[in-house]
């Protein structure tokens, strides 16, 4: 019985001694310091698609508020990367983040036709109202 246990430790040992050499001698990265997006950028097209694509993952947040509160209101930048990722880079990756054909065509729609706050704001007048004194 101790025989059999020696035998099994010693085997054992063996084979995490074999496996530790394997493991040391894994492949190293050619560039330590890459990140992930600097391995993912293959030419100079598709950068602007990995860009976009993070600059829609920084803007979920106006996205849920857009469709859950409905706040009809969109930054450029998150524009965008829709309108980049949708006519540039991958028409259907929209759909594939978990978002519906109708909700894609919604967002895309928004972006395409932002409404004119700013310009329908920027021409109110302000009336002055005349104050009457008696004297």
């Amino acid at each position: 019985m101790a025989n059999t246990c020696s035998l099994f430790l010693l085997t054992l040992l063996s084979a995490l001694m074999i496996m530790g050499g394997f493991v040391t001698n894994a492949r190293a990265l050619m560039h330590p310091k890459s990140n992930l997006m600097n391995r993912l950028k293959l030419d100079d097209e598709s950068t602007n698609c990995w860009d976009a694509l993070v600059q829609l993952q920084t803007c979920t947040g106006e996205i849920i508020l857009f469709f859950l509160n409905g706040e009809t209101y969109l930054g450029h930048g998150c524009c965008r990367a829709i309108s980049t990722i949708s006519q540039q880079c991958w028409p259907n990756l929209i759909s594939t983040l978990g978002f519906t054909t109708e909700e894609g065509d919604m967002l895309e729609g928004y972006c395409e036709f932002p409404p004119l706050m700013s310009s329908i704001e920027g021409n109110s007048k302000v009336i002055p109202v005349k104050t009457f004194v008696n004297p």
